[in-house]
C-alpha cells in the first residue's frame, strides 16, 4: 500500500463501549458542533464498529481508530492503537 493512500485515511478517537463481539470492540466517537440557531456548542456521537485483532481493548478504554476496506457487514475501522486504559 502505498503513503499516499495511507495519509487519506481518516483516524478518530473514541472510547469503547462495547467488547463483547470476537475481535470487535464498539468505539463512540463524540464531536463538539456549534447549533446554528441556538448558538450554543452541542455534542453529537456516534458508534463504530473496529477490527481488534488481538481482543486487548475493554470497556472504557479510549482507543484511536483507522479507516479500513470492510471487513464484514458492519466493521469498517480498525484499532490503531490503545491511547488510555480503564481502570
Amino acid at each position: 500500500m502505498t503513503e499516499k493512500l495511507k495519509k487519506r485515511r481518516k483516524t478518530r478517537v473514541g472510547r469503547v463501549v462495547s467488547n463483547k463481539p470476537n475481535k470487535t470492540v464498539v468505539v463512540q466517537v463524540d464531536r463538539v458542533v456549534f447549533h446554528p440557531m441556538y448558538k450554543k456548542r452541542v455534542k453529537r456521537s456516534r458508534k463504530v464498529y473496529a477490527h481488534d485483532q488481538d481482543n486487548k481493548c475493554r470497556i472504557g478504554d479510549v482507543v484511536k481508530v483507522t479507516e479500513s476496506r470492510p471487513l464484514s457487514r458492519l466493521k469498517r475501522w480498525r484499532v490503531s492503537g490503545i491511547l488510555e486504559r480503564a481502570e
